[in-house]
């Protein structure tokens, strides 16, 4: 029976460019999409802008023009770039749409009705000068605990201490510089908790979660009472303004996953279709693609909305890790932190295509983008076992086409035939990775018959001329079924190959019926190799481009030493002056007795959970082996998703006097290195350290 499917994947906030980070999702989703619509199924793909909030309205201010052109420009600009990588939308629609707002309004209602909605007022500081409320990052002043002034409104970075906004002493705003003022505001809060009972039970049954997600759900979240959710902002803010409580506007994260349904109605409305057959029909498969960083969101409060609004609820969420590049964060400092439009400059997207393809599962891991692999997979894998069977051949098949019978092959088209539905399997199961194995095991026995049967010697006598036909028939039949195989990840591939031999691909099924008889056309190039030179290009590209700064950063003061560009002379690794400029060496010795006082050891990572009411800490349990354990309040949360860090082995002082916080006691002190806020990268032992070692 053909299923139903609508396709969801996180929408890219309007507020910044395309990298090859976002990448993985979109690409991941795309290949699924693609590889449903082969098999005949009914699969729609929708996604939009998400284009509210205090960034989008910050930048707008900032560079002197509407909400509307910014992010205008921004949809323009996404869209180019998921075009340039062959990623296809039914339906690319914006948050800020009539159709979201009537939608999010009547969702509204549903927990209005459901009496999910609770009203406080909370004291918040005000920014009278921009007229708005400042978030913690937006105030700085002078530490209420040890006095240190340039901190920010929730943590101060010299002694460690938390505290409310409301506490900083002598506040200013960093928008404006204007001192800001106490002011309260209603705050409208969704009661997650009365919800609790059914979350845990959808979260836990049904396969709608991955397994270590519904793990980290259970674990983290669901063994205490849910939180409040916070679904408003007052004005002044960019967003829809809540139509029963005037002045305050819906959160970005309620109104942006509506957008999945806001964009599906556009589409409906451009194809005769309506809304209720995807969003409340039994028949509908709602499968939604994200990133590991957002699950939160979309594992308790999405379904807690689509529960209470009576509408369909998603069958899967498919959740991936982040992208590394070799082995490390993106870094513009290394030319990894690339954007989708330099690596279109320099590179075939069919590339990076694959590769991803190559490396993604059904797991929760991140994905390492090795440059150095990245080449020779490309040539070995796409170059060499892949379009080698082509242009090897074709040219041999042009002046006969291909034979009138399929010759004998030994088996081998129907060894590949056989394998479709074990590679479908494997696409349906997003196990990408092991799917392209199993293709490239068939290109590698095709590659042999090839090369068994050489038919550039068969070309050098009249005689053979059927033997050489038969065999360039056979070679070209197994490169068509590969390209068949490889058509969700590769549709470039596939169209050329349908011109190639007059036989254009529009189902997985013509994987399994070989062509005869048809004449083959002049072949045109279909991929060359990776030329290292280009990938230098790309990275020496991505580490001179100018890095645009967050709209929702302050304007620093050119004179301030934080403005001084730093050296930028490198050693032979590529290292420069620049964390060493903004932090000095301290001219302070201290003694091999002061050093040996500090207790450094390793401990792994048991537990890591949000910290209520602390936009930077993050609760740690360390064990240091058996059971003993540490609890530590670790100013990491602006850097580290919590699930991340359960695990991992880190280094810690296990001998700091233990501090007394309002949120609780912490004991001790992870180690890392950093500039502060996403700038945070928690140091690791080298491999052979165990649990409890002390570090000498």
């Amino acid at each position: 029976m053909t299923r139903q499917i609508l396709v969801t994947s996180a929408l890219p906030y309007a507020n910044g460019h395309i990298h090859i980070g976002h990448l993985v999702e979109y690409l991941q989703t795309d290949i699924w999409v693609r590889f449903q619509k082969l098999v005949g199924n009914r699969c729609v793909y929708v996604c939009a802008d998400d284009t509210h909030g205090t960034a989008i309205m910050i930048r707008a201010r900032q560079e002197g023009r509407s909400e509307l052109e910014v992010i205008g420009e921004m949809r323009e600009s996404h869209l180019k770039d998921f075009t340039g990588f062959g990623i296809e939308f039914d339906n690319y629609g914006s948050t800020h749409s009539d159709e979201n707002r009537a939608l999010c309004a009547e969702i509204w209602q549903s927990l209005r009705q459901a009496d999910l909605i609770v009203e406080r007022n909370v004291e918040r500081f005000y920014d009278p000068v921009e007229e708005t409320f400042l978030a913690d990052r937006f105030i700085k002043g002078t530490c209420p605990k040890c006095g240190a002034e340039d901190q920010y409104g929730d943590n101060c970075d010299k002694c460690g201490s938390t505290y409310d906004a409301t506490e900083v002493i002598n506040p200013i705003s960093t928008l404006s510089g204007a001192t800001p003022v106490r002011r309260e505001s209603l705050q409208l809060f969704v009661e997650l908790e009365k919800l609790h009972g059914w979350l845990n039970e959808w979260t836990q049954t049904g396969g709608h979660l991955q397994e270590e997600i519904a793990n980290y759900l259970q674990g983290h979240f669901l063994n205490d009472p849910l939180r409040d959710w916070d679904v408003s902002r007052p004005a002044r803010y960019f967003g829809f303004e809540i139509p029963d409580s005037p002045g305050n506007y819906w959160y970005v994260w309620f109104d942006a996953p509506i957008g999945y349904i806001a964009s599906t109605h556009q589409w409906c409305k451009a194809n005769g279709e309506k809304l209720e057959d995807w969003w409340k029909s039994d028949r509908t498969e709602i499968h939604h693609f994200i990133g590991k960083d957002i699950t939160y969101f979309h594992t308790l409060f999405w379904p807690a909305m689509l529960k209470t609004a009576g509408l369909n609820l998603p069958k899967k969420v498919h959740i991936h890790g982040f992208l590394r590049v070799n082995g490390e964060k993106m870094s513009k400092s290394k030319g990894t932190f690339v954007m989708a439009s330099t690596y279109l400059k320099h590179l075939d997207p069919a590339y990076l295509r694959y590769y991803y393809a190559s490396k993604l599962s059904s797991r929760v891991e991140d994905l390492d983008l090795n440059l150095d692999e990245f080449v020779a997979r490309i040539n070995s894998d796409l170059v060499g076992k892949v379009v080698n069977l082509a242009s090897r051949t074709a040219r041999f098949a042009q002046p006969t086409g291909l034979s009138a019978q399929y010759p004998d092959d030994g088996g081998l088209f129907a060894e590949a035939a056989a394998e479709a539905g074990k590679i479908a399997e494997l696409y349906e199961a997003c196990e990408y990775a092991q799917a392209m194995r199993a293709i490239m095991v068939l290109a590698e026995k095709a590659n042999k018959y090839v090369e068994d049967n050489a038919p550039w010697t068969l070309k050098k006598d009249p005689a053979q001329a059927g033997k050489l036909q038969d065999v360039c028939t056979v070679a070209l039949n197994l490169f068509r079924q590969l390209a068949v195989y490889l058509a969700p990840v590769l549709p470039q591939l596939a169209e050329q190959t349908g011109r190639l031999l007059n036989a254009p691909m529009k189902s997985w099924d013509e994987a399994q019926t070989p062509l005869v008889a048809s004449p083959v056309n002049l072949f045109e190039h279909l991929m060359k190799r990776v030329d290292p030179a280009q990938v230098q290009a790309m990275t020496e590209e991505s580490q001179s481009a100018p890095a645009a700064a967050p709209a929702a950063t302050p304007q620093v003061d050119s004179s301030s030493a934080a403005a001084t560009p730093a050296p930028t002379t490198a050693n032979a690794f590529g290292d420069t002056l620049e964390a060493l400029t903004k932090e000095p060496l301290t001219e302070a010795y201290c003694s091999i007795d002061d050093f040996v006082k500090v207790d450094l050891r390793v401990g792994r990572v048991l537990t890591a959970d949000f910290v209520d009411g602390s936009d930077k800490l993050l609760k740690l349990t360390l064990s240091l082996g058996g059971d003993v354990t540490k609890t530590i309040f670790a100013g990491i949360r602006q850097a580290y998703e919590p699930a991340t860090l359960v695990g991992r082995m880190v280094v810690f002082c296990a001998n700091l006097a233990p501090r007394k916080m309002r949120f609780g006691t912490s004991e001790g002190m992870v180690l890392a290195a950093g500039e502060g806020g996403t700038q945070v990268f928690v140091l690791s032992p080298d491999s052979g350290a165990k649990v409890g070692h002390r570090i000498h």
